[in-house]
């Protein structure tokens, strides 16, 4: 089943691109594994996923062993700065860097294991209270404060977007982050890339794909 699955969201994410004539190799797919077993890891990795994401610090450390090596482990949840110690060394991309200090203690951590972090910057583009994330227009402070420490390397830009019925009514969030993105990637700030967008979710990852997205993030 879960390889079916695999395969059905590629295949949506491959019209979604032929729609508007974009690479469908521009796209990551990140099989969000958050709450399942290493044994439904082990399924989607024989049907060719190689890219994991996880919400919570002890799900990847319990699964890093578990699972083969050339997997990429994606920090895609909430990450408290008393956590980020245990992954550092582990993960491939940190999404959800949305303040000065967890940044601090992201680049304090990678210099004392010597390891180079490539993060995102969360956005809450859409002003959820419940979501995290900083706001739009403190993003590019935010982004030219974390650019000075060592050990750390922006990639560009994340944001959860709001949980609706009609996918389409996300695509003024997609459409906001990407010229964000642009906005900022033409500052040529120094150690900072826009890249990488991280948008949408299994709802509405298919209009993510056509405003942009580079990583979507599919669980469901």
């Amino acid at each position: 089943m879960v390889a079916e699955n695999l395969a059905q969201v590629q295949k949506n994410i491959n019209e979604s691109c032929n729609k508007i004539n974009r690479d469908p190799n521009e796209v990551t797919l990140i099989a969000v594994s958050k709450t399942k077993p290493v044994e439904m890891l082990k399924e989607a990795y024989d049907a060719g996923a190689r890219v994991f994401g996880e919400n919570k610090v002890q799900e990847i450390v319990d699964k890093y062993d578990q699972m083969p090596s050339d997997v990429k482990w994606h920090m895609i949840g909430h990450l408290q700065r008393n956590k980020v110690k245990y992954i550092v060394d582990k993960v491939y991309l940190i999404h959800s860097v949305d303040s000065l200090r967890l940044a601090e203690e992201i680049s304090r951590e990678a210099v004392k294991k010597q390891v180079e972090v490539n993060i995102l910057i969360e956005v809450n583009v859409a002003q959820e209270e419940s979501k995290f994330g900083t706001t739009t227009e403190e993003t590019e402070k935010l982004v030219r404060d974390i650019s000075f420490l060592p050990g750390v390397h922006i990639k560009g830009l994340m944001t959860i977007a709001p949980f609706v019925e009609d996918p389409e009514e996300n695509r003024i969030y997609f459409r906001k982050l990407r010229q964000l993105a642009v906005d900022i990637g033409n500052k040529n700030i120094d150690n900072v890339s826009m890249s990488i967008l991280s948008m949408g979710m299994t709802g509405d990852y298919t209009v993510a794909v056509q405003e942009g997205s580079a990583i979507v993030r599919v669980g469901t």
